[in-house]
C-alpha cells in the first residue's frame, strides 16, 4: 500500500484558495470552524471551489447547513451523540463521516449510519488518550465502517500507516 492511494481528509477553518489549489487533487476538505460563525457566502465559495476542482467538501457537526449549501456530506465528531441523523432525508451521494475514540463511541457512530470512522488519536503525544497501533487495530476489528486514521500524523510517522493499512487518513498540520 502506498500513502498516495489512501483517502485523505484535511480539516480546515479558513478558505485560503492559494493554499488549497496547490494541494493534491484527492484531498477532501472538512470545514470545522469552532471559533466563530462562518458567513454562508464563504462556505458557498468553498463548495464551488471544491466542485470546480473535483474535490469533496464536508461540514462539521451541522447537518442542516451541509444540506443547505449542498455539501457532499457531514462530519460528526465523537462528542455529537445525536441519533436523529437517521431520520434525515439526504441526497443520494450525501456521505456521513464521524469520529470515535473507543468502543462506545464507535457503536454510537454505527447507530448514526456513519460510512467512514475516524479513529483517533493515533499518534498524538500531547494526550494520554493515544490509541497506538495495537488499540487502533482492535477498534477497527469491531466495525464494518471504513477506517480513517487521525491524530498526530506528520511527515515523520506517515510511513507507519503502512503497518495498519487504513482506508485513509486525516489531519491538519500534515497538509499545511
Amino acid at each position: 500500500m502506498h500513502i498516495n492511494k489512501l483517502k485523505k481528509y484535511y480539516f480546515i477553518n479558513e478558505f485560503n484558495q492559494k493554499h488549497l489549489i496547490n494541494l493534491n487533487k484527492n484531498i477532501s476538505f472538512i470545514w470545522r470552524n469552532k471559533d466563530k460563525e462562518t458567513p454562508i457566502n464563504t462556505l458557498i465559495k468553498l463548495r464551488d471551489f471544491c466542485k470546480k476542482n473535483q474535490r469533496s467538501f464536508y461540514i462539521s457537526n451541522n447537518v442542516k447547513l451541509a444540506k443547505r449549501i449542498n455539501a457532499d456530506g457531514v462530519y460528526i465528531s465523537s462528542t455529537n451523540r445525536n441519533l436523529n441523523l437517521r431520520n434525515n432525508k439526504f441526497k443520494k451521494k450525501f456521505k456521513i463521516l464521524g469520529s470515535g475514540h473507543n468502543l462506545r463511541e464507535i457503536k454510537i457512530k454505527e447507530l448514526q449510519n456513519i460510512e467512514e470512522i475516524f479513529l483517533s488519536p493515533l499518534f498524538k503525544e500531547k494526550t494520554n488518550k493515544q490509541l497506538n497501533i495495537y488499540k487502533y487495530l482492535k477498534l477497527r476489528e469491531i466495525t464494518k465502517m471504513k477506517d480513517i486514521s487521525l491524530g498526530g500524523i506528520n511527515n515523520k510517522n506517515i510511513k507507519k500507516l503502512n503497518m495498519i493499512k487504513p482506508f485513509g487518513f486525516a489531519g491538519i498540520s500534515y497538509f499545511e
